[in-house]
């Protein structure tokens, strides 16, 4: 999930994508054939586009979906160590979270890590495809997730939004089966999403049974979280003025960007493992958060 300025922009196909070469590695565990497209549109159902934010540019990144599909590799960034990564198993769709192309280009000559991703997964014919905040915002997606990671049950949205028949929006609010106290429950966030610095406001010794939360960059929802009456506010970035504003209203917990997506991968796992049983699918192995700490 973010919250920034941009246009939709064009995905980025050459003539002559999608024809495999002839010593194009295929894995030895694949046994039925699909085409990529297919599995876009599964991801398609489930998440559908309608339902990205207006700065977006959620979808096909890069190549033609017509190519039979050889293995899928699911992470939050595209990065050229996850790229490397497909190519080495010969896999030729990438499923990122976080779309790898934001902005529209002149050329394409290397200068960045964007720009080297595209040209070498143009060089080894890897499809890219994003799914961002049509999924965040999608019932069943990432803040359904994370929920489900920390135990909460009766799930709603928290910024609801009506897409036809669907519910769908940001984040979601939800309760504890049984209420913690504030440090407990930090610390078993900070346990289960691997958080290397878990910032917070100050502490005022209440329990913690209502919890709302919203994956990467949810800060904006928590006037939507203080008006559900949720005890703890939990998403990757806060600004540093909204631990002043919102100190004495609700307990808010920034755990990192990549830390409260991380699990993102799983429900891109569940989707394609589902459809297409055969098809080789894993999760990389790169951690790709940009993000340190001593």
């Amino acid at each position: 999930m973010g919250r920034s300025g941009g246009k939709k922009e064009h995905q980025i196909i050459p003539k002559n994508f999608g024809k495999l070469k002839t010593n194009t590695y295929l894995c030895t565990n694949f046994r039925g054939q699909m085409k990529i497209k297919e599995i876009v549109s599964a991801l398609e159902r489930f998440a559908p586009l309608p339902l990205q934010d207006g700065f977006d540019n959620a979808g096909l990144q890069i190549g033609l979906t017509e190519a039979e599909a050889t293995g899928a590799l699911l992470c939050l960034d595209v990065t050229e160590a996850v790229v490397d990564e497909a190519v080495a198993l010969g896999y030729n769709l990438i499923v990122s979270h976080h779309p790898l192309i934001f902005k529209g280009f002149k050329s394409i000559t290397g200068k960045d890590y964007v720009e080297r991703c595209i040209m070498k997964a143009i060089q080894n014919n890897i499809v890219i495809y994003s799914a961002h905040t049509n999924l965040d915002n999608a019932q069943g997606g990432v803040n359904y997730k994370i929920a489900e990671k920390i135990g909460l049950k009766n799930v709603q949205v928290l910024d609801p939004k009506i897409q036809g028949e669907v519910v769908a929006g940001a984040g979601v609010v939800g309760e504890l089966t049984e209420s913690e106290t504030e440090t407990d429950f930090l610390k078993r966030i900070k346990r289960l999403f691997e958080v290397g610095c878990l910032k917070h406001n100050r502490l005022h010794g209440r329990l913690i049974r209502k919890v709302a939360l919203c994956g990467g960059s949810g800060a904006f929802l928590l006037p939507n979280a203080v008006e559900e009456g949720a005890d703890v506010f939990i998403t990757g970035e806060v600004k540093y003025h909204d631990y002043f504003y919102y100190d004495n209203r609700i307990l808010v917990a920034e755990i990192g960007h990549y830390e409260s997506e991380q699990y993102t991968k799983e429900i891109f796992y569940s989707i394609i493992r589902e459809r297409f049983p055969e098809l080789d699918v894993q999760m990389t192995r790169v951690n790709t958060n940009p993000i340190k700490y001593l």
